[in-house]
């Protein structure tokens, strides 16, 4: 049970990856300022976090079973934490989808929709009318940047970003009237073992009903540029939570807060050129016309972003 200093946590997703290194961050904060309530769909993947808790588990971290896809278990859940009472929501469960569109399902885009928006509007749904009541209270969402600029075999799991995007874009303006605060955390590229997995398992896998030209294109071209995208620009769970953790201690946190500096330039191209064409076009050249020189792109990005764009992002250090 939260002590009456402490502020109540509630963390969708906590089984490995970014959730688990933000219940732990904040579970050991020296000054035990939060009470954290880590939650993941099957507690019996509970051991790894456990083990990062430390001492931390059954003092200020405790655990908890949540399906963000069940509207029954995400009420149960909000039900059992004293008096309905979170300070902050970090709604960071999510699945990710990759490759090409005609060989996904509309089942497998449903689920995707259905853990990374309507997932996230569940839990939102649930918490916001006691934080409006109280005129308190933070909700951060674990976006991405490509949230912000389309991506290239990424189709719908950008399209589910893209939604939460614009559905906290749009319910962050009633908020402030309530004193509620609502931020979007925006990470590129994470090294995690979900992100690895899902790669390897993807490499291997045929594809029906997409051309033999799509997906030559997809496992020659993309994957190789993919994975020299993560070993230049990937940052780690740590760093995320780091970045977490900063917004959430910030007096005035930010709406959009990018933890990756390196992506700057990247979304600022979007935005330079209302038409579009600036983006989809140098994407496409990216991928398609410097073969085996994307690790010089990738040190030509480095060289781009300047100290005055490093401030538009929420660095970990």
């Amino acid at each position: 049970m939260a002590s009456a200093s402490q502020r109540v946590v509630l963390i969708t997703g906590c089984s490995s990856g970014i959730g688990l290194r933000i219940a732990v961050l904040l579970a050991k904060d020296e000054q035990k300022r939060y009470h954290v309530i880590a939650t993941m769909r099957d507690l019996k993947k509970k051991d790894k976090l456990v083990q990062a808790a430390g001492d931390a588990f059954g003092n200020t971290l405790t655990l908890q079973a949540l399906d963000v896809c069940s509207d029954d278990s995400v009420r149960q859940c909000i039900s059992r934490v004293k008096d309905r009472h979170i300070d902050i929501l970090i709604n960071n469960a999510g699945v990710g989808l990759l490759g090409p569109v005609e060989s996904i399902s509309l089942d497998q885009m449903k689920m995707v929709f259905e853990t990374n928006f309507f997932g996230t509007v569940r839990m939102i749904k649930e918490i916001m009318p006691d934080m409006k009541r109280r005129r308190a209270g933070h909700i951060i969402v674990m976006s991405s940047v490509m949230g912000m600029q389309g991506v290239v075999f990424n189709d719908v799991y950008t399209a589910s970003k893209f939604a939460i995007e614009g559905f906290c874009e749009s319910l962050a303006v009633q908020l402030l009237k309530f004193n509620v605060k609502l931020s979007l955390i925006e990470p590129g590229p994470v090294h995690t073992e979900f992100e690895a997995k899902m790669m390897e398992e993807v490499a291997k896998m045929e594809f029906p009903g997409a051309d033999a030209d799509t997906v030559r294109y997809f496992k020659d071209v993309y994957m190789p540029s993919s994975i020299d995208i993560f070993e230049a620009m990937g940052q780690t769970p740590d760093d995320i939570a780091k970045c977490t953790k900063k917004v959430i201690e910030s007096s005035n946190p930010r709406f959009r807060n990018l933890t990756n500096s390196l992506y700057t330039p990247i979304v600022a191209m979007k935005y330079a050129d209302e038409t579009g064409g600036l983006s989809v076009h140098t994407f496409y050249n990216l991928l398609f016309n410097f073969g085996s020189l994307m690790h010089i792109t990738m040190n030509i990005l480095k060289c781009l972003t300047c100290s005055c764009l490093r401030r538009r992002t929420i660095s970990p250090d």
